[in-house]
């Protein structure tokens, strides 16, 4: 795409806005240097990219700190002989630090599918080995530690002992040497590395040493004393060692980033792109920004649109509405001057930069665009002097030199083509270009005070008209859109208001006259028409926001006091089954209770559409299936075709239940009219069953007496009893507990086909 482009429509400036929002050198170049994508799956990727990044950093409030530039230092690390300084290596912790952060905060989202995120800002490895390395050798100030080597450790060891001995002679020197009045401070300093005393200048033949340098008032001199002169001689040395010794640390950890250098880049890139990603972030914040649907093939449509540059500094922009609809290729704007006819135009273009490039825009939802690989603008005045070149002809020159690259995939943009000559000539030109532009299937959008043209527009088909509107009362512009309509120029009434002197407007309005070709009082009546349209269509959309308001106030208060008249019935079917438990009524009265607590389920007139019952075709061993009445997913064990029941595992919990209490796996209901349906169904659906075999007698009872009071807990109706057939003595132990256990109305070995004698089956009261 033209460079020219991007000036016209003053997308640079958009850049350095966002640019403004980032919070690293890196990031805010990398912010200037954005260009649209080239490819249409480019382009999706990159509205992915964004909402992913605006949803993470919504809910894991992540921020960016500001980081430091590393663009030089990459390319240094390419000699061998290279060797990083302790400044560079802090600014790398300090990165790798940052990447680190913003790996974990995304990881923490791991159910969340943002997979684009991830794979765009943390592809590469992590470099493991030089974050431990640096970790190690460097503080938090950037310093290299004491523990980065046993020899570095040993020499700071013997530099700390020195100045330990050094503090304890000079203090002892000078009070044998009653130096305390010829001193400037109390204590000894450090010059060019050497311990040295800060003493009067009048003093200093007082005693033997070597004066090493004066203050810039020439009163202190920094004084070596004889004593110390061969201890600071150990200490130059110690000193160079001490740096041998650092230098061995850097070139240790720069072999490290060099060993990892692809890893240890990405991370520098992935937190840049993160900073242009989040500079993003906020740009769509200051202008309630979003990205739009870009499609292949297709019409452009930008529902309450603004322009990006004037939405940034004036919350009050008017919005716009472009359309185009199905079968039309251009649009032609008409209307008054200063309407608003070039800012539509520019809407258009630059919304449409910014949306290849990766970037929101302030456009509503439900806004789209085709994919244009090219966008071409011919705009303002383009005359030059210095080339002896008009606006015509510029504007001409500029058409045959793309001419051949305009396509289907483009978007032209055409303000006042042909304005720079003859109207006649000029207007016939502008017609067989945008005639030319939509037999090519070029996306036009043109704005033009020619009457011819504005006829044109109102005749193709392939073409739709659209007008400007001003105030019918004052003139002045309102920076809306009426479409399927033309709208006059009001150029005196736009003379009018910037002062022009009243002798030459009334002039060129008897000229206007007599030219018979005023169709201005038409034109006014159809901006007054389109007006009144406009303000009635604002004042439905106003109505219908108050009708939405209300009509989602009202759900929310019937769905608040539909949920709690539920959980009172619940209440009451629940209640009625501890009764029934605890023995306090029959189970006649049980079922009548129960029958009424559905009927006030019906009464209420939920919505909701009951779950299909599973038939036997669904139902098979080994199938995970949800059990309405107790909001439990279980497991199908085996099923029994004569009754049409499953026995179901659920937590451990074996039971018969009727298919038609059965639902799909992750179908279970919370507080529902279905499940209260189900809980509120007769005790005698619920089977639980027991397997003894294998157990002492002992254990055995314990283990029924266990199952026996969990399907009271479940309000089961009956109980199967697995002991086996064996020598029949686990069976009678069975039985003689059944005798006298209160809770048991009675029970039968099963038939043979379910296990004859060596499976017993009880019902429960």
């Amino acid at each position: 795409m033209e460079s020219r482009t991007f000036h016209v429509l003053e997308f640079p400036k958009i850049l350095g806005a966002l640019s403004g929002f980032a919070v690293s050198e890196p990031g805010a170049s990398s912010c200037l240097e954005i260009r649209p994508l080239t490819t249409f799956k480019e382009v999706c990727t990159a509205g992915v990219l964004f909402e992913q990044a605006t949803a993470w950093v919504g809910e894991s409030g992540f921020k960016l700190r500001p980081f430091p530039e590393m663009d030089v230092i990459f390319p240094h690390l390419e000699s061998d002989k290279a060797v990083l300084d302790q400044d560079a290596l802090f600014a790398l912790k300090v990165i790798l630090e940052m990447a680190k952060t913003a790996r974990e905060s995304l990881e923490r989202f791991e159910e969340r599918e943002w997979d684009t995120l991830t794979e765009t800002l943390f592809a590469y490895a992590w470099p493991q080995k030089t974050v431990s390395g640096i970790g190690r050798c460097l503080d938090v100030e950037g310093q290299i530690k004491d523990e980065s080597s046993p020899d570095l450790l040993a020499v700071r060891q013997e530099i700390r002992s020195i100045h330990q001995r050094c503090t304890k002679r000079v203090k002892d020197f000078i009070i044998q040497q009653n130096m305390s009045s010829a001193m400037q401070d109390e204590f000894m300093t450090v010059s060019s590395d050497r311990y040295v005393l800060p003493i009067k200048a009048n003093y200093k033949n007082k005693t033997k040493g070597i004066i090493h340098d004066y203050s810039q008032t020439g009163e202190t001199c920094y004084f070596e004393p004889m004593f110390l002169v061969e201890t600071n001689n150990r200490l130059q040395e110690l000193k160079r060692e001490e740096r041998e010794e650092e230098y061995k640390v850097l070139l240790y950890l720069t072999g490290l980033i060099r060993s990892e250098f692809q890893e240890v880049y990405g991370a520098y890139q992935g937190l840049v792109s993160l900073d242009v990603l989040m500079a993003k972030v906020e740009l769509a914040q200051s202008y309630n920004g979003r990205t739009i649907q870009v499609v292949e093939n297709g019409t452009p449509k930008l529902i309450k649109a603004r322009h990006p540059l004037l939405a940034l500094t004036d919350d009050s922009v008017q919005p716009l509405s472009i359309e185009l609809l199905e079968g039309q290729k251009a649009m032609i704007v008409s209307g008054g001057n200063a309407g608003g006819k070039t800012v539509c135009l520019k809407t258009v273009g630059l919304i449409g930069l910014m949306t290849f490039a990766g970037l929101p825009v302030p456009a509503a939802e439900g806004s789209r665009l085709p994919f244009w690989s090219e966008i071409f603008v011919i705009m303002g005045d383009e005359q030059s002097l210095e080339e002896n070149v008009s606006t015509f002809t510029a504007q001409i020159q500029y058409l045959k030199r793309v001419w051949d690259l305009v396509g289907s995939q483009s978007l032209f943009i055409l303000d006042e083509f042909g304005a720079g000559t003859d109207p006649t000539q000029g207007a016939a030109l502008a017609q067989a270009v945008i005639d030319s532009l939509v037999e090519r299937e070029t996306t036009t959008f043109t704005a033009t005070h020619f009457p011819a043209l504005k006829a044109y527009a109102m005749s193709k088909e392939s073409v739709r008209a659209a007008s400007v509107l001003f105030d019918p009362g004052t003139k002045r512009p309102l920076f809306k859109l009426a479409y399927d309509q033309v709208g006059a120029s009001i150029a005196l009434d736009v003379a009018k208001e910037h002062g022009l002197p009243l002798e030459i407007l009334s002039r060129a309005e008897k000229y206007l006259l007599l030219d018979g070709s005023d169709t201005t009082s038409v034109l006014d009546r159809l901006n007054a028409m389109a007006v009144k349209k406009e303000d009635e269509l604002d004042a439905i959309e106003k109505e219908r926001g108050k009708i939405e308001q209300k009509r989602v106030k009202l759900e929310a208060n019937f769905e608040k006091k539909r949920t709690k008249l539920l959980a009172d019935i619940q209440n009451s079917a629940q209640d009625v089954v501890k009764q029934w438990q605890a023995n306090k009524i029959g189970r006649k009265e049980t079922r009548k209770k129960l029958a009424q607590v559905r009927m006030q389920i019906e009464e209420i007139g939920t919505e909701r559409k009951k779950a299909p019952a599973f038939s036997f075709a669904d139902i098979v061993p080994g199938k995970k299936v949800s059990y309405l009445a107790w909001n439990k997913t279980g497991t199908v064990l085996e099923i029994n075709a004569k009754k049409k029941q499953a026995k179901v595992d659920i937590n451990g919990v074996a039971m018969w239940v009727k298919a038609e209490h059965l639902g799909p796996a992750g179908k279970t209901q919370k507080t529902t009219s279905k499940g209260l349906k189900a809980t509120a169904s007769t005790p005698d659906d619920l089977v639980v069953e027991v397997d003894l075999r294998g157990n002492r007698s002992d254990v055995a009872i314990s283990e029924l007496e266990r199952a026996i009071d969990r399907a009271l807990l479940k309000s089961a109706g009956k109980l199967e009893i697995v002991h086996g057939r064996g020598t029949g003595a686990l069976r009678r132990e069975v039985h003689e507990f059944l005798k006298y256990y209160p809770a048991v109305e009675k029970f039968s070995l099963a038939p043979e086909d379910r296990g004859g004698d060596g499976m017993t089956e009880v019902k429960l009261k």
